[in-house]
C-alpha cells in the first residue's frame, strides 16, 4: 500500500457524482441521434460506467464491479436519462455544456480511478494509466456507439493527458503532503477540469504525429 493511501478513500459521491456527468453526455449523444429510450438509457449507461466496468473488469479484477455491487449506480444512470431526454433541447442549445459535463466527468473519474488502482497497491505509473482509462473509457464507449471517430484517438483539446496530468497531482499530494484525501483528489480534479477547459477555450491541441 503506498503512503498516505492505506487509510482513505474516495466519497462516495464522487463516484456517483462522475457517473452522473458521463452519463448526461451519453443521453445527450443519443437525444441527438434520435435514440429511442433504450438507446439513450443504452448510451447513458456505456457513458457513465464504462470507464468504470473496464477499470474493475480487466485491470483491477476485484471480484464484480463496484457499479454492480453499489445499487445506487443504476438509478443515477436512470436520473440522467432522464434528465438528459426532458432537457436535451435546453442543454444542447449551448455547444459548451456537453464539454463542461465531459470535462466535469473526467475530471472526477480520473481521481478515483487512480485512487482504486493505488488503494489496491499498484504501482503508480500502473494506477496512473488505470486513472485515464476510468476517465475516458466511458466516452470512448460513446463515440463508438456512435459512430464518431473517439475524442481519446485524434489530436483534440487536452483530454487523456489532463486527465494523467492530474492524477499524477493527486499522487503527489497525496504521497507527500498532510492534505485531506478528499482535499486533494478534489484539488487534482480541479485541476484536470481547468486544463480541459482552458484548452477548449483557447484552442490548445495535440498535433498530429509526424516524422
Amino acid at each position: 500500500m503506498h503512503p498516505g493511501t492505506a487509510d482513505f478513500e474516495l466519497p462516495a459521491l464522487f463516484h456517483y457524482t462522475a457517473t452522473f456527468l458521463l452519463a448526461l453526455t451519453g443521453a445527450m449523444a443519443g437525444r441527438r441521434r434520435n435514440y429511442d429510450i433504450v438507446g439513450v438509457f443504452v448510451m447513458a449507461f456505456v457513458a457513465g460506467l464504462g470507464g468504470a466496468l473496464l477499470r474493475d473488469g480487466i485491470f483491477l479484477d476485484a471480484g464484480s464491479p463496484l457499479s454492480m455491487r453499489d445499487g445506487h449506480y443504476l438509478p443515477v444512470v436512470l436520473a440522467a436519462s432522464v434528465i438528459g431526454s426532458l432537457w436535451f433541447e435546453h442543454l444542447d442549445r449551448f455547444g459548451l455544456v456537453f464539454n463542461l459535463l465531459d470535462a466535469a466527468g473526467l475530471a472526477i473519474y480520473a481521481i478515483v480511478g487512480t485512487q482504486l488502482a493505488l488503494a489496491a497497491a499498484l504501482p503508480i505509473p500502473a494506477a496512473l494509466f488505470i486513472g485515464a482509462v476510468n476517465a475516458v473509457g466511458g466516452s470512448l464507449l460513446r463515440d463508438v456507439l456512435v459512430r464518431e471517430e473517439p475524442l481519446l484517438f485524434r489530436p483534440s483539446h487536452y483530454y487523456a493527458l489532463a486527465a494523467v496530468l492530474g492524477s499524477g497531482t493527486f499522487v503527489l499530494l497525496r504521497t507527500s503532503t498532510t492534505l485531506p484525501g478528499a482535499l486533494a483528489g478534489g484539488l487534482a480534479a480541479l485541476l484536470i477540469f481547468a486544463i480541459r477547459v482552458l484548452a477548449i477555450r483557447y484552442d490548445w491541441k495535440t498535433s498530429p504525429l509526424r516524422f
